[in-house]
């Protein structure tokens, strides 16, 4: 795993923190995160992250600065809703934030991600505790 792959899981933890049924998983080259046992995200080589979204969002997502369609490979086109997301564009953690909202947005029984990716952002701020949860 690359600093930059290795620094995206963190982020990605981080993230998901709060959910109870989260799970990683080595898959498509990269570090998957699942929850309730559906893929949300994963970290790739190279600090891209691959995101799962609803097919029909794929249009208006694709959109985003930073965002592809995805690949299995070299010309291996995934389908719709699956994104692939340059690392330079999820430095920022607003950026980061957003798609790992998009991703959890179609995922059911998914009901504190905003808190737990939007407590990320306080995190940047103050030095870390992981032992406090409090909002």
């Amino acid at each position: 795993m690359d600093p930059s792959q290795r620094q995206l899981v963190e982020r990605v933890r981080t993230a998901l923190a709060v959910e109870p049924t989260t799970r990683e998983v080595a898959m498509f080259g990269g570090r998957s995160f699942m929850v309730n046992e559906k893929i949300v995200v994963s970290a790739l080589k190279g600090g891209d992250l691959l995101v799962r979204v609803a097919a029909a969002r794929d249009p208006a997502l694709l959109k985003e600065p930073g965002a592809t369609r995805a690949e299995m490979g070299a010309g291996r086109t995934m389908g719709p809703g699956w994104i692939n997301i340059a690392a330079n564009s999820i430095v920022e953690q607003q950026r980061f934030a957003f798609w790992v909202r998009s991703a959890l947005d179609d995922n059911p029984g998914v009901a504190r991600h905003e808190e737990c990716v939007d407590r990320q952002d306080r995190d940047a701020a103050s030095p870390r505790d992981h032992t406090d949860y409090s909002p």
